[in-house]
């Protein structure tokens, strides 16, 4: 019995695996010694298999990660993971070659060398791709966002892994490199909310009757349709300025992106009201002394 069990073990490890083996290493033998090129079987199925197993690890991973993100979000990663698995493929093809004894110490510097100048070449561009990634991921900015970069104010609208794309308030498409959003100082008006807070400014000249301007500017910020009722407006008695009394009126909006318009026809009930009730806006005014030089007594 105990002859019969080691002679099918070792028909099993003679034999079966023996075969395998031989069968694995079957495939272009070039040279001898140490500088043969050996491409076997063996070597062609671990690549496939790497390979296969690196696409569903992948996958998976990106699952993981994405699993939270919105649909739209989930379809600007695919390419990031695609250029991934293609630098893990070059990888397993130039070990796949190591092993089968070709010398790629050539094509490892021809490659660093081209990689380092593709990085300097691409700088901008990789910093811009981060910044799209950091902004989908951690949410800091979103679509309708109002946002200011170097003075100019657009309403975001699309939101892409290099790019971030903007309409401004005379309806131009404002392009926006992400890194700036990550490495400029940018306002994004309506992040924590939708709500924000503006104000009109203007100046009544002096003895003008402060309560009366203080009601009239309640008053035309009441009567508009863009303004909040709650918060509520308010005015404040800002300066003695140099001509006149300055008053602002501040108030809230949700269409922060309009603020303009509505700004504009504030002023235009504010100039009426002034002329229906005798409140005059100051021009500038300066007071010039002119000294005589005195004359000598003859």
């Amino acid at each position: 019995m105990q002859d019969g069990a080691e002679e099918i073990k070792e028909i099993i490890t003679e034999d079966l695996w023996g075969s395998i083996k031989d069968f694995l290493d079957l495939g272009f033998h070039i040279g001898e010694g140490e500088k043969s090129i050996d491409l076997t079987i063996g070597l062609l199925l671990l690549l496939t298999v790497t390979i296969v197993v690196t696409k569903f690890l992948l996958k998976w991973l990106r699952q993981i990660f994405t699993r939270k993100m919105e649909q739209e979000d989930k379809h600007k990663f695919t390419s990031v993971f695609k250029f991934i698995n293609y630098v893990i493929y070059l990888i397993a093809v130039l070990v796949t070659l190591s092993a089968a004894g070709v010398d790629i110490t050539l094509v490892i510097t021809a490659s660093a060398a081209l990689f380092v100048g593709l990085g300097l070449a691409l700088q901008e561009l990789f910093k811009d791709i981060l910044g799209g990634i950091f902004i989908i991921v951690d949410k800091s900015l979103q679509v309708g966002d109002v946002v200011e970069v170097d003075g100019k104010v657009g309403k975001v609208f699309e939101i892409k892994l290099r790019t971030t794309r903007a309409i401004t308030r005379d309806d131009k498409v404002l392009i926006l490199p992400n890194h700036k959003f990550i490495s400029d100082i940018v306002y994004n008006y309506t992040q924590n909310h939708r709500t924000t807070r503006e104000k009109v400014s203007v100046g009544v000249a002096y003895g003008s009757d402060v309560d009366l301007v203080t009601k009239i500017l309640e008053e035309v910020a009441n009567t508009q349709k863009q303004v909040l009722k709650n918060p509520k407006p308010f005015v404040l008695f800002e300066d003695f300025g140099d001509s006149a009394l300055m008053f602002s009126i501040y108030f809230f909006t949700n269409d922060t992106f309009r603020d303009p318009r509505i700004k504009s026809e504030m002023r235009y009930q504010i100039n009426n009201k002034f002329k229906e009730n005798n409140v005059s806006i100051p021009f500038p005014q300066r007071d010039i002394h002119i000294i005589q030089p005195k004359q000598e007594k003859t």
